[in-house]
């Protein structure tokens, strides 16, 4: 006879649930989403678990929607619907999903689980960033498509604690190496076990890792998450960003996601790899096409150049995003493809039936995973819904035959203004997630126009 969910007695047990209460763990980590990508979260006793878990609309649990209605630094937006003051910041229903289920290796094998936000009638809650991907795939899945990806991560590391960081006021963080050394053994093996161990424990963590080394720039690293489904993948992502700076503190380490730490270096990116499958083929290959890319390859390939600066701050969310935008430091600028061309906005590897795909190059690595990837999801299945054909020929070189397609806007708020005017943003996510998000991107951009920074201090201090 099946066991029972504990407080229900008709619904099974679900497999974590039960892993669970086998364990002996007394308490369980959960965490949800926020609008940028960062994950919040609570412990919750054993009990309270285990009624959370259960079945709609007996389970779920009452979180702050303030998580959707404020930014980083948790002040409130002041200029959203959904959620705000006027509100009262009430409960909403979170739901964990209970596939996501895993331990965290350097937290003592806490169990741990991620979920999102519901509305109370069980549906998917407008603005949570889980749900908005979830609605993307769904679409995807009613075309016959399965949507595989794999992220990458490059990010800088520095000698610092939040403490110490405070103290320095945002200036002349210790970097963790010195010098350009990409690709680097030697700069590895000197910091071998905070290395090692993102590569275990992630592994541990149900992350896992196809690759890890240096990158060009003082205390830069390059991860690879290994290919999955893309709701998946995106969980894979945002658990991966956390769960480096976590284990970077056991080090005296911090890791740091931002898109352009240093105006003088490479920034920092967060390409995604995609193709797209009918449960069994990868349906970007064409063996008898010359370049192994099938129409369908050329439809959504098509999507991305047409309309992904539709989709600009979902892949460029920050006011920092735009400073990684410039000439000559690897960051494409314009909506361009190649073939295996990292000068290229869109960069088609192709070749094998395994390994063709398409890489986006243009996020960083300060997105949100979960809005990244519906944001380059939608614009290629735009494409493909609309037969685009792929009209624009292939860079070369440096951006060989680019010459006459513009580049992309430099700021924040001219992207929000793109995406909040957009057809395809709209119809592909929703008019109350555009709106929302958009709301969320003009707070960001306000705050920056009032903020004094040290640029205008040693600029104007003395000499104006």
């Amino acid at each position: 006879m099946a066991s029972k969910a504990p407080g229900n007695t008709s619904q099974a047990v679900h497999p974590a649930v039960e892993a669970v209460k086998k364990s002996g763990a007394t308490k369980v980590k959960v965490a949800v989403s926020d609008i940028d990508g960062i994950l919040r979260g609570k412990y919750l006793h054993k009990d309270k678990f285990f009624g959370t878990a259960e079945p709609y609309p007996a389970g779920g649990f009452g979180f702050c929607d303030v998580v959707l209605g404020w930014d980083m630094t948790d002040s409130c937006y002041d200029n959203t619907t959904v959620t705000g003051w006027q509100h009262g910041f009430p409960d909403a229903l979170a739901r964990l999903d209970l596939g996501t289920a895993r331990h965290v290796p350097w937290d003592d094998g806490v169990p741990f689980f991620l979920g999102e936000f519901v509305n109370a009638d069980g549906s998917a809650h407008a603005v949570c960033p889980r749900q908005t991907l979830k609605r993307v795939l769904k679409r995807a899945e009613k075309m016959g498509f399965k949507v595989m990806t794999g992220m990458e991560f490059e990010w800088f590391n520095f000698l610092e604690t939040p403490q110490s960081w405070a103290a320095k006021k945002g200036v002349g963080p210790e970097q963790l190496t010195p010098g350009m050394f990409g690709y680097s053994l030697l700069r590895v093996n000197r910091n071998r076990d905070f290395f090692n161990a993102i590569m275990d424990e992630m592994l541990a963590f149900g992350v896992p890792i196809e690759g890890l080394h240096t990158e060009t720039g003082p205390g830069v690293y390059e991860a690879a998450i290994g290919f999955s489904e893309a709701l998946e993948q995106a969980d894979r992502a945002i658990l991966f960003k956390t769960g480096t700076k976590e284990i970077g503190a056991r080090f005296g380490i911090m890791p740091s996601f931002m898109a352009k730490p240093n105006q003088q270096l490479p920034g920092c990116s967060g390409h995604i790899h995609q193709s797209l499958s009918d449960g069994k083929n990868n349906l970007f290959y064409d063996a008898k096409s010359p370049r192994k890319m099938s129409k369908l390859f050329e439809s959504y390939l098509a999507g991305q150049v047409a309309c992904m600066m539709e989709f600009g701050p979902m892949i460029w969310p920050t006011i920092n995003s735009y400073k990684r935008l410039v000439d000559g430091f690897w960051a494409p600028v314009k909506p361009t493809w190649g073939i295996d061309n990292r000068t290229a906005s869109f960069r088609v590897i192709a070749g094998s039936p395994k390994a063709t795909r398409l890489e986006t190059r243009c996020p960083g690595a300060d997105v949100n995973p979960y809005l990244a990837m519906a944001a380059v999801i939608a614009a290629g299945l735009d494409g493909v819904e609309k037969g685009l054909k792929l009209t624009a020929p292939p860079i070369t070189g440096t951006n060989v035959g680019a010459e006459n397609i513009a580049r992309a806007p430099r700021t924040l708020i001219e992207t929000t203004r793109i995406f909040q005017q957009s057809s395809i943003a709209r119809d592909w996510l929703g008019d109350t997630f555009v709106d929302h998000f958009a709301a969320t991107r003009d707070w960001e951009w306000r705050q920056w126009l009032d903020g004094v920074t040290d640029w205008e201090l040693k600029r104007y201090f003395e000499i104006i």
